[in-house]
């Protein structure tokens, strides 16, 4: 077998150099995020046309500011890859009208009023006595899943830990079976692809037909569960009412979260930060010595550092409400503005020594993965049970690990928003 050759960081010696939709650039945009931080906090991108914005305090100011910078779009606006090439746009979303369903406005793409009345419905779906309930269960699936592998002295700790972990965990709330859990990560990473707007015309075909697909899955369990609710998490979605709207949610609406705010946002961005905390310890290794020693002190600080050194979400996206100034840059009202997380957790301004891994570090809860405001990630609290028994699963049962030689070239799975490893093959030896 060939040895894979690790990729080499991409550098930008100018703003000219920074293209955000590039592959190379995405396997390490930290350099790109620095320049632009102390260059141009507020950079329109060429290729795009979006307004980035990437240090810690404006990021926080969005998001807070929910007149001047809207979620939802105004009647004409495209997002996204709609801005980008909206002929493009259109074929897509003839194909839901034909063959499927076009989803509705997720949660995360709404403004209040609306946005507050469908939060509710999901704020008792996720109230903390519910998510108390599933500690035992998160914490039996962690050990199951490394207990399969820990004899073995190696894995592919993505595919056998990362990813099905919070898929198992929402497919429990979800009432679907586990034995479906990897039909429903081929349907998610279509989704996650195509949100990413790094694909050609013919992948993005693919993942619409994927989603579609999804939704033909999923529709029949909406009609029983119409005629016979459960206790499941899906059931209480499609038969809550929302009293403002005097009805459910509508089959549209249905499909749009069961991609975007369910089963992607319930197990995608947990299972890239699983997988960049491993690869992270083995980097650091007086990190993992540290941790050993002390993982009650130590494991929730842990946890919130690889939040903010390697944000699975690395940037959403906002509308210019009205005309806005900013570090002297006028945004136009119905800019598209695209908020970098991942570059704001890296802020020197707000982080002290913000590239290093500190199990020390003061309130390591503060960094923004989670956002901020009113679209504050409703399962955060979940997913910091998640990985909090996925790292004391692996403190508890390995004693020492190393990358797999000739294995890993560290690649990450190219997307706009969302950063991914695609596999990390680790060698370990198991703890006595």
């Amino acid at each position: 077998m060939t040895a894979k050759q690790p990729f080499l960081p991409v550098q930008p010696e100018s703003l000219d150099d920074i293209n955000l939709l590039d592959a190379d650039l995405q396997n390490c945009p930290y350099h790109a995020y620095e320049k632009l931080r102390d260059e141009a906090p507020v950079w329109q991108d060429p290729v795009t046309g979006f307004y980035v914005i990437t240090r810690f305090e404006d990021v926080r100011r969005i998001l807070l500011d929910t007149e001047g910078f809207v979620s939802g779009m105004r009647e004409g606006q495209r997002g996204g890859r709609g801005r980008i090439d909206p002929d493009r746009a259109t074929r897509m979303l003839n194909l839901y009208k034909t063959n499927g369903w076009v989803p509705a406005p997720t949660l995360a793409g709404r403004d209040d009023p609306n946005h507050r009345q469908m939060r509710a419905m999901f704020n008792e779906a996720f109230r903390p006595k519910k998510i108390n309930a599933m500690d035992p269960f998160v914490q039996e699936t962690a050990y199951r899943l490394i207990d399969a592998f820990i004899d073995d002295g190696r894995c592919d700790w993505v595919k056998q830990f990362a990813v099905p972990l919070p898929l198992i965990i929402i497919g429990q709330q979800m009432g679907v079976p586990e034995e479906d859990i990897w039909k429903i990560k081929a349907w998610t990473d279509a989704w996650v692809q195509r949100l990413g707007m790094m694909q050609t015309e013919e992948e993005e075909k693919w993942s619409v037909e994927m989603e579609i697909e999804a939704q033909h899955y999923f529709q029949p369990v909406f009609e029983r569960l119409r005629k016979q609710p459960d206790d499941t998490l899906i059931s209480e979605l499609v038969n809550r009412v929302i009293p403002e709207w005097g009805r459910p949610l509508n089959d549209n609406e249905l499909h749009a979260e069961m991609m975007a705010d369910t089963f992607v946002g319930g197990s995608e961005t947990s299972t890239n930060a699983i997988g960049f905390g491993v690869k992270l310890l083995i980097e650091n290794p007086d990190v993992w010595r540290k941790l050993k020693s002390d993982p009650d002190k130590y494991l929730r600080t842990f946890s919130e550092e690889v939040l903010r050194l390697e944000g699975p979400v690395q940037g959403l996206f906002r509308n210019a409400g009205k005309d806005i100034e900013l570090h002297g840059v006028t945004i136009p009202e119905g800019a598209m503005i695209n908020i970098r997380y991942a570059a704001a957790n890296r802020d020197e301004r707000e982080f002290e020594c913000p590239e290093a891994l500190d199990l020390d570090r003061d309130k390591p809860g503060r960094h923004l993965a989670f956002g901020s405001g009113i679209h504050h990630c409703l399962g955060a609290p979940l997913a910091r049970r998640e990985l909090y028994w996925s790292f004391k699963a692996l403190v508890d049962r390995i004693d020492e690990m190393w990358f797999a030689p000739g294995k890993n070239d560290f690649t990450i799975a190219p997307n706009f928003a969302l950063r991914a490893l695609k596999e990390l093959h680790i060698e370990f030896r198991p703890a006595a």
